[in-house]
């Protein structure tokens, strides 16, 4: 005896009307999105500090084109290796050496040059390899002896300063070297890539134009876009892309919510955060190299804090401190909102003291309001 079974097809409205009257599927709401995007915060917050300075510095000339290339040259700088204390943080480890391998690398790069009669170019590579070889080391030293990455780079942030110091006053018997700036400017290819600015044609084009102002002698009063804003999109993107689109982006995040699960679905935890602490290298030294470029001398004291700005810029942007959790977006509207209130006193009448309070109560509200966020979306799974 056989039986036969009748298959009855679904429709496609059918299905829709299933899941949506399907207890098990609950429909959020666009703000509750929004609220669980982790640069929520940090583009709120820009949106807060751009009102505060339209209404107290709005006439002073800030959001003119010249004051808009100052702040935001500031905000590119923190930007380069806020996106490197991300991808880092989001893996669940810290790298408290970036300030002083932005100091390191810069003596790196001059000291050879002036001193050793290298060509600019070597000088330059010279000081990417060992900054990367630096951060390979540091990631090697946390994954082999399972110590905390704050104690392990906490000792490089003082290890590495002190070299730079010693450098310096050794080859050059003070805390300066000047004259990097003739040496970039005489090699083309370095030139090229870290010096100045770019769009010269474009903005003199403006300025005949009359879009942009012009100086007294006729030039434009901006006649470029500076490279490190090249170089803070090129990272930013990037970065980005890596994060959210590739298969190494999803170990970024799976390491930094369970290092130990991770591990055991096959996913290579000790290559993962061996490779960001050597990208978040390549950010710091990328940041003295260009600081060098554009100064024209390296110093012992360069970089000094900027980790910490760094880490403040990524809390900012949503990144969780216990890792798993973030967004180079945010990171880098954490760093525009640095860049916007360092410069943004200025045109104030505000003391520019209140900088570093606006800081520590920035990190302390980005804290509060990421523990907040993360413990809704947590209590709502």
């Amino acid at each position: 005896m056989s039986v036969t079974t009748s298959h009855i097809p679904i429709t496609t409205q059918e299905g829709q009307a299933a899941v949506k009257n399907d207890e098990r599927v609950r429909r959020i709401s666009p703000w509750r999105s929004l609220l669980n995007r982790p640069e929520f915060g940090s583009i709120a917050g820009t949106v807060l500090v751009f009102v505060f300075f339209g209404i107290f510095a709005g006439d002073s000339g800030m959001f003119n084109l010249d004051g808009v290339m100052n702040w935001a040259q500031v905000a590119a700088y923190l930007g380069i290796i806020a996106v490197g204390a991300c991808l880092l943080m989001i893996a669940g480890e810290f790298d408290l050496s970036i300030g002083s391998m932005i100091g390191f690398s810069g003596m790196m790069m001059a000291v050879p040059s002036m001193f050793m009669g290298w060509p600019m170019w070597a000088s330059v590579l010279f000081a990417f390899v060992g900054c990367m070889a630096l951060g390979w080391l540091n990631g090697f030293l946390v994954v082999r002896t399972k110590l905390p990455s704050f104690i392990v780079t906490l000792a490089f942030m003082f290890i590495l300063r002190g070299l730079t110091l010693v450098l310096s006053t050794h080859f050059s018997n003070s805390t300066i070297v000047s004259g990097v700036g003739d040496k970039i400017s005489a090699d083309p290819v370095v030139s090229t890539l870290f010096q100045g600015s770019t769009l010269h044609g474009l903005f003199g084009w403006l300025a005949k134009a009359g879009v942009i102002g012009k100086l007294p002698n006729g030039d434009p009063i901006v006649n470029g876009i500076p490279k490190v804003l090249i170089w803070w999109l090129v990272m930013a993107i990037g970065a980005g892309f890596v994060l959210s689109r590739t298969r190494f982006g999803n170990w970024i995040f799976t390491v930094g919510g369970d290092a130990a699960a991770a591990q055991n679905v096959g996913v290579p935890v000790r290559r993962v955060k061996i490779s960001l602490f050597v990208f978040t290298a390549f950010c710091a030294c990328l940041f003295g190299v260009l600081q060098v470029a554009d100064v024209g001398s390296a110093a012992a004291d360069r970089g000094l804090q900027k980790e910490f700005e760094a880490i403040i810029a990524a809390v900012i942007g949503g990144t969780l401190l216990t890792g798993g959790y973030g967004s180079v977006l945010g990171s880098c509207f954490g760093a525009l909102i640095f860049g916007v209130v360092q410069i943004g006193i200025s045109y104030t009448s505000f003391d520019s003291d209140w900088y570093r309070v606006f800081l520590g109560a920035m990190l302390l509200l980005a804290v509060l309001f990421n523990h907040y966020i993360r413990s809704r979306a947590t209590a709502g799974k």
